[in-house]
């Protein structure tokens, strides 16, 4: 019965939205890929604020009901009848009535299983299509056959743009650059390297001294399209994870023929999306990366090598939970991120059954027992982790979205008060879970 209701409910929606779109008909940024997907949306959108009136989608709202709740503008229902309900109303409102509509919206769409983005893009036509970046072995394999599978079913993204639309891709990323064999109009790449249109390069950690401490507080890195450059700078965020976001913002702006300077310009007004690389202060004059909001292997990965790159005084501590979804992957995958973790980090925490193979790759990578902790529990690790903090530390959070590792940051971090606005999954919803 409930998975009729939420039929219903979606089929309701998703007509809506179709009738939304034919009403007001706004031009559509869609984004897709395995990796930096909901970082990359909201990149998009500072930029094109920057321009013109635009809606993203909020938090994740990549489905068969988020994206018809964005194109509405409105939030979850959870499980209550009453708000989805509400929901159903304000979209006839929206069609029935004048309304004042954004020009542009900027729609992530995700694939959990097979069918979901050919689905949406039955009804969605964007006029611009970004790809992120994909994954050897990306979260939600264990529902596909392989990683192929995977890559076909975010191609149809790209297969959906308008004829007159633009596709923007990745080019650092080969199995993404591929995807250009599916289109046949523009194409706008971003990258690092010389093939790219809009280039990004000379990347570097921005530092704040604090208490005669330093502590990383973001990256910059220069940006050039054709003749023009500039420099981009991104507070409260690490890696290179920050830079490829704005660069995608840019080459969107760019490929709507807009001024570089400005677009630019309006990258400083970019804030790092929760849970994803985000400096948060740690209590005893701490520093936490928090990475929380989700995990797959070439996101940790890439989030390791950020903290092997930090130099501090202090120590170099990975609070790793479970990577779920990653079906026959699983323990390899683990085991490969507990190596890399042994040559980065000083000492582990594990959280999870699955993070167990973190700990034994760890352990073969030369990594002593003694620096090896283990745990069921994200908030139980915090709280152990919290008694042996020193000044100086730096702590990377890393796991996927079940394993719910926010909840060890809100244990080491300085302002636990301030959680609901710097931390991932703090919805009722999610705190009743």
């Amino acid at each position: 019965m409930k998975q009729i209701v939420k039929e219903i409910i979606v089929a309701i929606l998703t007509w809506e939205a179709k009738a939304v779109l034919r009403k007001y008909k706004p031009k559509i940024v869609a984004v897709t890929g395995s990796v930096g997907k909901t970082s990359t949306k909201d990149a998009i959108f500072t930029v094109l604020s920057e321009f013109y009136f635009v809606r993203k989608s909020e938090k994740s709202f990549n489905s068969e009901i988020g994206v018809p709740l964005t194109i509405l503008g409105c939030p979850t229902g959870w499980n209550n009848p009453l708000l989805w309900l509400k929901n159903i109303a304000e979209g006839l409102a929206l069609i029935l009535l004048p309304n004042v509509y954004p020009k542009w919206l900027v729609l992530e769409v995700g694939a959990d299983r097979p069918g979901d983005i050919e689905s949406i893009t039955d009804w969605l036509r964007p006029d611009v299509s970004v790809v992120t970046r994909l994954s050897k072995v990306p979260v939600h394999v264990e529902f596909f056959e392989n990683a192929a599978a995977v890559y076909r079913e975010k191609a149809f993204l790209v297969k959906a743009l308008k004829k007159d639309g633009v596709l923007i891709l990745n080019s650092d990323d080969e199995d993404v650059l591929a995807f250009k064999e599916f289109y046949d109009g523009p194409t706008l790449l971003f990258g690092t390297h010389s093939v790219a249109d809009v280039i990004g390069t000379s990347f570097a950690l921005l530092t704040d001294e604090k208490q005669g401490m330093k502590k990383p507080s973001g990256v910059s890195f220069d940006v050039s399209y054709k003749a023009e450059r500039g420099t981009v700078e991104v507070h409260g965020g690490l890696g290179v994870q920050q830079m490829y976001p704005a660069l995608a913002g840019i080459a969107v702006a760019m490929s709507q023929g807009l001024d570089l300077k400005k677009a630019i310009d309006a990258t400083k007004k970019h804030h790092t999306s929760r849970g994803r690389m985000k400096i948060v202060a740690g209590i005893k004059q701490t520093t936490i990366i928090d990475d929380s909001y989700n995990s797959s292997p070439v996101a940790l990965a890439e989030a390791l090598r950020t903290l092997q790159d930090i130099k501090t005084n202090g120590r170099k501590i990975a609070v790793l939970g479970d990577m779920l979804e990653l079906g026959a992957h699983t323990t390899e995958e683990h085991k490969k991120a507990g190596e890399q973790a042994s040559k980065t980090v000083s000492t582990l925490y594990t959280v999870g059954v699955r993070a167990r193979g973190i700990a034994e790759g760890a352990l073969v990578g030369g990594m002593h027992e003694e620096n090896i902790f283990q745990y069921e529990d994200s908030q139980k690790a915090g709280k152990d982790l919290e008694l042996k903090l020193m000044a100086g530390d730096i702590v990377l959070v890393k796991g996927s979205q079940g394993i719910r590792m926010e909840k060890a940051v809100e244990e080491i971090m300085e302002n636990p008060e301030m959680k609901e606005s710097l931390l991932v999954r703090q919805d009722k919803e999610w705190e009743e879970r």
